[in-house]
């Protein structure tokens, strides 16, 4: 299967200028956005995403910082949502921030929430904007679905998948970031070579 006919569901992406990983730089690329403003392809909240896309649309789910936008109880609903706008043999992305790391790097060096945690294209990040949501977004725009609900650990997020139904979940670990791939199936070796998971040979 060439790139082009490939296609993938970017959920809460807010923009299309937003950075994507290198393999899905070819893909059909569809926007889902509960923001009018950002004239997505699909205006809507991921939490109803089994009524607003057909079952085995898409060949994976990109969704880089919105899982946390939603209260925990609605996360099942949104992962269970991606199970069904997936392809048999889709998979799924998940990028959010690393709150266990955020955690023992504040207790390590007797950080407050108003401290800068580090410094992002945006500006500055504070303790707060990570455990909450970025201030200066929520303030500037006025729109409180900007704010973070939930929060996640490696094991946290692992779990959250697992029970959603995925079968197969592995997680890395960021400059505060998780990123997890969440396959409906073993990966395949194409799986593999796109997302370089293959083993490193001398």
């Amino acid at each position: 299967m060439n790139a082009a006919s490939r296609k993938f569901l970017n959920v809460g992406g807010g923009n299309r200028d937003t950075p994507l990983p290198p393999y899905l730089r070819d893909w059909t690329h569809h926007l889902l956005d509960i923001d009018k403003r950002v004239e997505p392809d699909v205006l809507g909240d991921a939490r109803e995403l089994a009524s607003l896309v057909p079952a085995g649309t898409y060949d994976t789910i990109y969704c880089s910082h919105n899982i946390e936008h939603y209260y925990p109880h609605d996360v099942p609903k949104v992962l269970r949502g991606f199970l069904h706008a997936l392809k048999p043999d889709g998979f799924a992305e998940i990028r959010c921030p690393d709150v266990g790391a955020v955690m023992r790097d504040v207790v390590a060096k007797n950080m407050d929430v108003e401290d800068v945690l580090y410094v992002s294209p945006a500006g500055p990040i504070k303790v707060h904007d990570v455990l909450y949501g970025y201030g200066v977004e929520i303030a500037r725009s006025g729109l409180d679905f900007y704010a973070h609900k939930t929060g996640f650990t490696e094991k946290s997020l692992r779990l959250a998948v697992a029970n959603a139904g995925f079968p197969v979940c592995g997680i890395g670990n960021g400059h505060y970031e998780l990123r997890a791939l969440a396959f409906r199936g073993p990966p395949t070796d194409e799986h593999k070579r796109l997302l370089n998971l293959m083993p490193q040979t001398d």
